[in-house]
């Protein structure tokens, strides 16, 4: 992909791509024990739309004095950069003790995850400036992020932001994918 932005800006934005983002799995509490799971993705990508950002920074550190927060927001909505050669194994997710499906990389199936044309992925490829292999978006796999805890993360942790042209065609392909029509199971009992 050409179309990469190394620059930080000051607020987030749609299309940054982030290292090391916590995904809280659950937190239960057990006579007086909280036990917190935690998932550590290595790379996610903001999938929020951008105005929306821009509307909860001018809101939240810009400053703007206003008593009415409809535009504050309380989570970024994310999904997480899979290493490919991992994905064509189906073995991304093995270190949470879960086994995906194999696509074979150098046929049909390989070929269409690369070329867009498999609702559920988004491959992205970036240049050798950025620390990131070939990688595939899982839309399945989005999640929320507190938009505090992401501001704060994104100081050490901001790797670069995929340029308007590219994130435009990921959120697309994201609102697709969720709009899609669930059809029912025949053979579920």
């Amino acid at each position: 992909m050409k179309n990469i932005i190394t620059q930080r800006k000051a607020r987030l934005s749609q299309g940054d791509i982030y290292k090391d983002v916590e995904f809280i799995e659950y937190a239960i509490e057990k006579s007086g024990v909280v036990e917190i799971s935690k998932i550590i993705f290595p790379f996610v990508v903001v999938l929020t739309q951008d105005c929306d950002l821009n509307q909860d920074y001018t809101i939240r550190w810009a400053r703007r004095a206003t008593s009415n927060h409809d535009q504050k927001l309380i989570s970024v909505i994310v999904a997480p950069l899979y290493n490919i050669e991992h994905v064509y194994k189906g073995e991304h997710l093995s270190e949470l003790k879960m086994t995906m499906a194999e696509i074979t990389k150098n046929k049909t199936p390989g070929k269409t995850l690369r070329q867009n044309k498999t609702p559920r992925y988004h491959y992205l490829e970036f240049p050798n400036s950025v620390p990131i292999v070939s990688s595939i978006i899982d839309f399945k796999h989005y999640f929320t992020v507190n938009v505090e805890y992401l501001k704060k993360h994104k100081k050490n942790n901001f790797i670069c932001q995929v340029g308007p042209l590219y994130r435009e065609d990921i959120s697309q392909r994201f609102a697709s994918y969720l709009s899609r029509i669930g059809l029912p199971d025949t053979n579920a009992g």
